[in-house]
């Protein structure tokens, strides 16, 4: 199994006319993605790597039974993209987009209130099911199907733990890239939960950062619920207090948002928390005989 999207999952790109969403939809096709439409406004019609484009989501939806929404328009109209997504009854959205105001979010997480459409980002990579689909800007060739379930907060320390546990043979069932902004959509324990019931996944791996409290909550969570090894690592050791470090929501405003201190409370759930992403496939390994 995997959890979100899999081989049935039919995408449709909003911004699938511009540079960034024409590349990706290109590279999601080239992985085996079932590629179904795209959405410019006042673009309909046209073909992109024989993809149809339409005017609006709710078209695209009718037309192509397309479930699943990837986003790479420019922040200012990411939020208008969200909210068409939602109206249209999508079950899933990936947003990539970043700088997007956070007041613009609170109005998509209000939104979303209610609905049965889930959230991914924005600013993130995206979601891939090895060997299934790809949503996003993850690199696909990197990527191995196995029973180890990865999710983070980072877009560029997901690849680097994907490539370790590839690199030892142990492949993945699903990586989530949450995204580094304030607000956003799926967090830590919703993703935890979906590993949890997904017979597949074996083992989890959690990337976490400074700022915020989503891994205490996921602490919390995965000492009351998860059976399942959970391995994580926490970057941010050095970073200075009240600086932003790369992500916008990266940054220590208190004491328990510290990277020693979310260690400290992983470590106490059960966790075993490594000091470098390379030593992830050695403890899973021990973890999984």
């Amino acid at each position: 199994m995997s959890i979100l999207i899999d081989q049935n999952t039919r995408l449709l790109v909003q911004g699938i006319t511009g540079r960034d969403g024409s590349f990706h939809a290109q590279k999601m096709l080239e992985y085996g993605t079932k590629v179904v439409a795209g959405v410019t406004p006042g673009k309909g019609g046209q073909e992109v790597s024989a993809v149809p484009v339409f005017n609006t989501v709710a078209e695209a939806k009718e037309k192509t039974k397309a479930n699943t929404a990837v986003i790479y328009v420019p922040a200012k109209f990411a939020k208008d993209a969200m909210l068409e997504d939602i109206k249209a009854g999508i079950e899933l959205i990936v947003c990539i987009t970043e700088g997007i105001p956070t007041l613009d979010m609170v109005d998509v997480m209000h939104a979303l209130n209610g609905t049965k459409t889930r959230l991914i980002g924005p600013n993130c990579p995206g979601l891939i099911s090895p060997g299934k689909s790809k949503v996003g800007i993850m690199p696909g060739h990197i990527h191995k199907s196995g029973p180890i379930g990865v999710v983070s907060r980072s877009g560029t320390l997901t690849y680097e733990v994907v490539y370790n546990l590839t690199l030892n043979n142990l492949g993945q069932s699903s990586c989530v890239g949450l995204g580094g902004d304030p607000i956003v959509g799926m967090r830590f324990v919703d993703v935890l939960e979906l590993f949890m019931h997904d017979n597949e996944t074996k083992a989890i791996v959690m990337v976490g950062e400074i700022g915020g409290e989503d891994e205490q909550m996921a602490a919390e969570y995965i000492w009351k619920h998860i059976k399942k090894p959970v391995v994580g690592f926490i970057a941010g050791k050095m970073a200075p207090k009240g600086k932003r470090m790369g992500h916008a929501g990266a940054i220590i405003s208190s004491g328990e948002s510290t990277a020693e201190a979310k260690i400290k409370v992983l470590q106490n759930a059960g966790v075993v928390v490594v000091d470098a992403p390379d030593e992830i496939p050695a403890v899973l390994s021990k973890k999984l005989k």
